[in-house]
């Protein structure tokens, strides 16, 4: 397999709003995190707010962000704002912030 250039990666910092806590959508950001191999978190906001931070290849942040704007079957996303920022590459894994 080849090896990903710097340039491939990115990372981005994600605000979810609508129906988006108490609906699952942590577990699925975390499912979907994981299957597509990134790295990150995801953390409920005190204002209602979903926060997703990824790093990875850019076709399967793409693919993430198609995803979160979709979300599990009880959530309703009314709004996705995505701020893209540095790699940095000191995640590995996923996780759900408590």
């Amino acid at each position: 397999m080849d090896s990903l250039s710097p340039s491939d990666m990115v990372s981005a910092e994600v605000f979810v709003s609508g129906r988006v806590q108490g609906v699952w959508y942590r577990g699925f950001a975390e499912q979907v995190a994981l299957a597509l191999g990134l790295s990150g978190c995801v953390r409920n906001l005190s204002d209602g707010r979903v926060q997703v931070e990824i790093e990875g290849p850019r076709q399967s942040v793409e693919e993430m962000l198609r995803r979160l704007r979709t979300g599990p079957p009880r959530a309703v996303v009314t709004d996705l704002t995505v701020k893209w920022k540095d790699v940095t590459g000191r995640r590995s894994g996923f996780q759900i912030v408590h």
